[in-house]
């Protein structure tokens, strides 16, 4: 498997750190948030390639953080996570930019593919951002 750093970003500690546990036993840099301001924080000193990013925080909260976040990284890829099955939030979601949401409870297998493939996705705009040839030819 592919090693990239994730950034997990969510309130709620007991699905925080363990998520975060589980990504590092699939040998993923994971570091993990509890804050769409703590999120912010650390992407300014740390390089990251996926944020897995609940919607639902108090204070800043996902969709705004999500704003913040690709104006200030375009590259980085969002995964938004998304409670109380609000399908809406998730859709403005990807409207400003990410890369695609889950509904919690998300297992984990799913999130890993969604991941993984925000990380492909990632690879393929930073190539193209710097006039590489392989990515998908129109």
């Amino acid at each position: 498997m592919k090693t990239f750093d994730v950034l997990v970003v969510d309130d709620e500690r007991d699905f925080l750190e363990p998520l975060v546990e589980r990504l590092q036993l699939r040998k993923l840099r994971a570091a993990g948030v509890d804050s769409g301001q703590a999120a912010l924080e650390y992407l300014s000193t740390h390089s990251v390639d996926v944020v897995v990013l609940d919607v639902k925080m108090p204070g800043m909260d996902g969709i705004t953080a999500l704003k913040e976040i690709k104006s200030r990284h375009p590259l980085v890829e969002v995964v938004l996570l998304t409670g109380h099955a609000s399908v809406e939030s998730g859709m403005e979601g990807l409207e400003l930019g990410a890369f695609d949401y889950l509904i919690k409870p998300v297992k984990l297998d799913e999130l890993m593919e969604r991941i993984l493939e925000a990380f492909d996705r990632k690879q393929v705009m930073q190539e193209l951002a710097a006039g590489g040839k392989s990515g998908p030819t129109a």
